[in-house]
């Protein structure tokens, strides 16, 4: 198997297993575990605490000592042994603990796979990221088309042994053979280790790690609303998860073109461009609250989230050594996808409760400041790049 192709499998495998966890999970437990809605959204948020300190320390920590492949392994082993242990799992306590270990090992796979993408491409092994990145969501899609089908006709356990099946063929795959790269444990000099603090050093990482905080932030309302806002602006029930799709479709179609259409762009000019269409997807929301128009402004999702996480893993591969790549990764992860879209969520749900439209227009406290340090950024890349070319002339 090709790197191109064992990239994509492995994208394609995981996603298809976080398609069933990420909007299904809470349910699956509400409906076959008999927990209230506030007991599932408790286990969950402490489940997310969990996953950002993981993913910022101790896959940092393990990638200093063991190899990709090995930590691929160790994740992916971890995460089967935990979903096993949900079968007797039925009280709320012994539910709360399963779901914490979960968190630590399951997430930790999706920068993982990310920092094996970064590592390939840098060394010139893996030519198209944002091809192989795809598969991630076309597996995210065709997983929640069958399993609409499959709990329509099962019910709501097929959610759980479904999850299992997905995460076995994972780590199978995982135990086969991969790029030789990958199963080389790193070679950190101990006088020359970085503590994840170090990381600030490195030209405008701080202002690049804010800026995808802020877009990644600004999908709280989205994520935890979105399915009920459908419902509460009369959306068909059948149609529902179709619309939800829409956005992950429109991720395919963007990661199926970035590295051609986006790879000329400076990672300041696409995380502007991520904003602005952040922005104009909560304002089109907000102004017509309508099916029709909520399809729509799903297709900008192209730039709030993929745009916004394609320019992130281009400034990492332009600016950081891959021996710093995890740490890099387990900071993206934990401020993110998981710190900063649990504190919105709060905000969110608070302004929901007053009017629905006000959650999504709420998320402009995130677009806006993240479009205008991008502004910013861009301008700190063009004078750096006139510097250059003037060095060269002389």
């Amino acid at each position: 198997m090709n790197t191109q192709r064992w990239m994509s499998t492995h994208f394609f495998s995981f996603f298809l297993t976080w398609g069933i966890f990420l909007p299904y999970w809470s349910g699956w437990m509400i409906q076959t575990k008999g927990i209230t809605v506030s007991e599932a959204s408790l286990i969950m948020s402490i489940g997310l605490v969990a996953r950002g300190l993981s993913t910022l320390f101790a896959f940092p920590y393990l990638l200093e000592r063991v190899s990709n492949k090995v930590l691929l392994n160790i994740a992916g082993m971890g995460t089967l042994a935990a979903l096993l242990c949900y079968i007797p799992a039925d009280s709320f306590t012994a539910l709360l603990i399963v779901t914490v270990i979960l968190h630590i090992f399951y997430p930790t796979l999706m920068p993982a796979l990310d920092s094996v993408a970064g590592v390939l491409v840098q060394s010139k092994q893996l030519k198209h990221y944002g091809k192989s990145r795809q598969w991630g969501s076309i597996g995210f899609v065709s997983v929640g088309i069958l399993l609409t089908v499959f709990t329509g006709m099962f019910g709501d356990d097929v959610i759980f042994w479904a999850l299992l099946l997905g995460i076995s063929c994972f780590v199978v795959l995982s135990l086969t053979n991969g790029p030789e790269i990958l199963s080389k444990k790193p070679q950190v000099n101990q006088s020359l280790k970085i503590n994840i603090f170090e990381l600030f050093k490195t030209k405008h990482f701080l202002v690049v790690l804010i800026i995808v905080v802020l877009l990644q932030a600004a999908h709280a309302a989205y994520y935890n609303y979105g399915y009920i806002f459908l419902q509460e602006i009369h959306a068909p029930v059948y149609l529902i998860g179709v619309i939800i799709n829409i956005a992950v479709i429109a991720e395919i179609i963007f990661f199926s073109m970035a590295d051609k259409r986006f790879n000329r762009f400076s990672s300041g000019t696409l995380l502007a461009l991520a904003a602005a269409g952040s922005s104009l997807r909560w304002i089109l929301v907000f102004t017509f609250p309508n099916v029709v128009v909520f399809c729509i402004a799903q297709t900008l999702h192209a730039f709030s989230f993929a745009m916004g996480h394609y320019a992130f893993m281009k400034y990492l591969t332009t600016n950081i050594p891959h021996t710093h790549i995890p740490k890099a990764q387990g900071m993206y992860s934990a401020f993110a996808l998981s710190w900063s879209t649990a504190v919105f969520t709060i905000f969110g749900g608070f302004l929901y409760e007053i009017e629905p439209r006000y959650a999504f227009i709420g998320m402009l406290a995130c677009s806006l400041p993240a479009m205008f340090i991008s502004l910013g950024y861009m301008k700190l890349e063009v004078e750096k790049d006139v510097l250059v070319t003037a060095e060269a002339r002389k």
